[in-house]
């Protein structure tokens, strides 16, 4: 038996959704005034459209970080467009995601996440896709997000919270490729040698002036790449392993992430 689809019936639709008027209509005509079976319809609408828009390039979206209870968690959230990552239902859906996996677990929220932006691609009109997700545990925690499209996460053993910020701060700015020295590869190590040897092959010099001008280069190319070697953006005078030392602290973890 069908129910009479009133005014009413339609607002609460709408707003339990999101979508639009017309389209709450719809569905409730399809549904015969049975609010339920409306919404499945309307689901089921979302994931046909989100799936037609799955192969559109996501360029551009947003990044969050919710932290307390000594566990900091970000999330980042694709779109098309930055005209769609200011939009307030984006944001929205974002801050949303971000909430469930803070309280839930990265992956129970990854569970919900494609039906909530299923919602959002359906009001848009912009392919959205979650980017990644990450917990960091401990007991001094810092994080600096940049422009809504840069966060990093900072863990330190030592320290304080103002020291692990500062330090976020620093790599969302310099963006070393490394954290320690250990983290660079013989790998990389010899595609670097040969491309500075290439460099120094032609200069007019003894050959042991030419080796220590490589090693000069190389030397230099990975302090600039490693965060511990880095100079501190704050304090030209010290680098960040300075910093670490006379605050007596460590890096445990660190987790980041750009748009």
């Amino acid at each position: 038996m069908s129910q009479e689809i009133t005014t009413k019936l339609i607002k609460e639709l709408r707003d339990a959704t999101g979508i639009s008027v017309m389209q709450c209509k719809n569905a409730l005509e399809e549904a015969q005034g049975d609010t339920e079976k409306a919404l499945a319809i309307l689901k089921k609408i979302s994931s046909d459209i989100a799936l037609k828009k799955s192969s559109r390039e996501v360029k551009d979206g947003r990044v969050c970080v919710k932290s307390g209870n000594n566990k900091s968690v970000l999330v980042a959230l694709h779109c098309e467009t930055d005209f769609v990552s200011k939009n307030e239902d984006f944001v929205n859906l974002l801050t949303n995601l971000t909430e469930k996996a803070f309280a839930n677990g990265i992956d129970k929220m990854k569970e919900e996440a494609k039906e909530l932006i299923d919602l959002i691609i359906q009001k848009t009109g912009e392919n959205i896709e979650l980017g990644e997700a990450y917990e960091v545990n401990g007991s001094v925690l810092g994080n600096y997000i940049h422009n809504n499209k840069s966060a990093v996460i900072v863990s330190l053993e030592g320290g304080n919270e103002e020291l692990a910020r500062d330090i976020a701060m620093h790599i969302t700015a310099m963006k070393p490729e490394y954290i320690f020295k250990e983290d660079i590869t013989e790998e990389t190590k010899k595609i670097m040698t040969e491309i500075f040897e290439k460099e120094v092959a032609n200069i007019d010099k003894p050959e042991d002036i030419k080796k220590k001008m490589l090693e000069g280069k190389i030397n230099t190319y990975f302090k600039e790449k490693t965060l511990l070697d880095q100079v501190f953006i704050k304090d030209g005078n010290e680098t960040i392993n300075s910093l670490l030392n006379k605050n007596k602290a460590q890096i445990k973890e660190v987790k980041r992430y750009s748009i």
